[in-house]
């Protein structure tokens, strides 16, 4: 090999990349048709780019390296960011751990074996009365060989019961005691979170000592499903995870078990979602608070990673259009293996729907299986890591929710701050912002909000059964408010035959109203509402085609062209052929000088659909 050849470089050739270079380029997209002297500077540009969570943490649309970028570290060891334990290469890398509470013991008995034997590792099971009975948690497990598969219980209604039970199925297994491995998800401080009660701490100490001897077992679970479904953002997830660790911590210290002992006894339990890079992010900082804690407190180094269970999000499952779930579900698995979860449980597609089928169980086992197995995702430590965003929405997520930690404890700690109703005021707030997102759209759901699947009908799942009344944090999921829109629609047609239907008065050619057409439709499908198009036609004639179908509500699409000919006296018409409502897709100023009170409203980006599609129903009469 020559000299010369030996300087070839695949970016031979090319100019260096440089910030200014990029964003000249970005300047050259976003001024693209803007008329001469309105151009956007770089500032304005970049801002447009930016996007804020719910947490209020700016995402810029790039991130590099800088002087300031702390060391990366190393996997299992502090601050344990990149990992509680180093990988071995191994293709399972974490728990498979799938979800059971069917109340028919004969079903999850054979739902477990199944699992079991096609690539489950563990079980996790809901002790309730609208789940698997404590009496009957035996008999579910009678198959499972509990020195190798871990099992793991949780109730909402009686964690005692619960943990009572796995103990004595533990016990009277006939097996090695001490290789049997499980958790008796003891939680004082969710289980009052859920039901609006006064935590029992007391019980810590009690669960700590009856698993004493067991050196696979572990007693306590610190778990945020609660707070997540209530709908607390990724920040408020992490620092009620954190002060509710230092709770316990505390109690257990107080009752005479050290914190090495404590904290071994701990596993958190935390939500996976559809953003992949906000899971990464939240199952690294959430390691690299409680090392610091538990730095602070005395723990060995070795013992300070915080060993997390991963649940794929009950709060972002949709009833309708339910098979999306399957891509949310693969999503917030690969995000939670990336982010280093030791446990993930992905929930079935139909969840929000009742309870799943052997098919649906079989894909959410599958998914993980496949993450492992053929993508290899586990075989990589903190894959993620070293990512210029990742290490940022890493640090910001760390910041944000120490600060929380830090709020909480000044106002007595984690117990004040759920009795004082501290913990629901700063959920309700979060609340209220992703309500406006969602009714607006800019938090988007596919198959939901945006591209509802035309046609649809509601999908039947086997029926879960009604469960207890809770009295704390209400649990809610982001899809409910558009599947009581859709839920209107198709009792509608149960009622009377056919679906809620308005007219779409496509004005013009198809060159002019392409467009605007798809985009009224399907705002109007996220309702469950047929649109019965016009295509083109004189005002008299679209008017006549409205009255004979007995249309009460018309909504107007086509260029802004078209619209200033013809927008106002198409719109007059209809309503004097008794249209009771009449919107324009597009923006009101593009019909020229209309009268008063002519149109009822626009169809356009950032509307509230919510509101939008709750007018029309009112309209056309649909039982709410």
């Amino acid at each position: 090999m020559s000299a010369d050849s030996e300087q070839l470089t695949l970016a031979g050739g090319f100019a260096p990349a440089t910030d200014a270079a990029w964003e000249a380029e970005v300047l050259k997209v976003l001024n693209r048709g803007r008329p001469e002297g309105k151009e956007l500077t770089i500032e304005q540009g970049l801002k447009r780019l930016t996007s804020t969570t719910l947490d209020d943490i700016d995402v810029a649309p790039l991130y590099t390296s800088s002087d300031e970028d702390a060391p990366l570290g190393y996997p299992g060891a502090m601050p344990f960011t990149r990992g509680s334990v180093v990988r071995t290469g191994e293709a399972v890398a974490w728990g498979v751990r799938q979800l059971h509470e069917d109340p028919d013991v004969a079903v999850t008995r054979q739902a477990i074996l199944d699992d079991l034997e096609r690539g489950a590792t563990s079980v996790w099971l809901r002790i309730d009365p609208d789940a698997i009975s404590a009496d009957s948690l035996a008999t579910a497990l009678a198959d499972v060989k509990l020195d190798l598969a871990a099992a793991r219980v949780f109730s909402r209604t009686d964690q005692d019961a619960a943990a009572a039970a796995l103990l004595a199925v533990l016990k009277g297994s006939g097996g090695d005691l001490n290789a049997a491995k499980g958790n008796l998800g003891i939680d004082p401080l969710a289980f009052a979170a859920l039901n609006g009660t006064e935590p029992d701490l007391g019980a810590l100490k009690r669960w700590v000592d009856e698993v004493a001897g067991l050196a696979g077992v572990t007693a306590l679970t610190v778990e945020t499903l609660p707070y997540h479904k209530a709908g607390a953002s990724d920040v408020q997830e992490l620092g009620f995870a954190i002060a509710t660790g230092i709770a316990y911590l505390r109690a257990l210290d107080e009752a005479g078990v050290s914190p090495a002992d404590a904290a071994g006894q701990l596993e958190f339990r935390v939500a996976a979602t559809a953003d992949q890079f906000a899971t990464i992010a939240k199952l690294r900082a959430l390691r690299r608070l409680w090392a610091r804690v538990t730095e602070e407190c005395g723990v060995p180094e070795a013992a300070r990673g915080a060993r997390i269970h991963a649940v794929t999000s009950p709060r972002m499952m949709a009833k309708v259009d339910p098979h999306v779930n399957m891509l949310r579900v693969t999503i917030a698995t690969f995000a939670a293996a990336a982010g280093g979860a030791d446990a993930i449980t992905a929930l079935p597609f139909d969840h929000a729907a009742g309870l799943p089928t052997s098919f649906s169980r079989r894909i959410a086992r599958n998914t993980q299986v496949i993450a492992a197995e053929e993508s290899h995702v586990g075989r990589v430590q903190d894959p993620a890591g070293g990512s210029w965003y990742v290490e940022s929405l890493t640090d910001e997520l760390a910041k944000a929710a120490w600060a929380l930690v830090q709020q909480v404890e000044a106002a007595g700690g984690m117990a004040a701050a759920l009795a004082s109703g501290d913990v629901a005021q700063r959920i309700d707030a979060v609340n209220a912002d992703r309500a406006t997102k969602l009714a607006n759209r800019s938090i988007e759901l596919t198959g939901v909000s945006m591209f509802p699947l035309a046609g649809e009908k509601a999908y039947e799942a086997k029926a879960r059964p009604e469960a207890p009344a809770f009295g704390g944090l209400k649990q809610i999921r982001d899809a409910e408010v558009f599947e009581t829109l859709r839920d209107r629609a198709w009792a509608h047609e149960a009622a009377t035959g056919s679906a809620p239907d308005v007219l779409l008065a496509c004005l013009g050619a198809q060159r002019d109203f392409g467009g605007r057409q798809g985009f009224a439709s399907n705002v109007l499908l996220v309702g469950g509402i047929n649109a019965t198009q016009s295509h083109g036609g004189s005002p008299e004639e679209i008017a006549a085609k409205a009255a004979e179908q007995a249309q009460l509500v018309a909504v107007l699409a086509s260029s802004a062209k078209v619209y200033a000919e013809q927008a106002v006296p198409v719109a007059q018409a209809l309503k004097d052929a008794g249209v009771q409502k009449v919107y324009l897709a597009g923006n009101l100023a593009e019909a020229g000088e209309a009268p008063e009170g002519l149109f009822d409203g626009t169809i356009a980006l950032g509307m509230d659909v919510v509101k939008f599609l709750d007018s029309v129903f009112d309209t056309l009469g649909v039982a709410r």
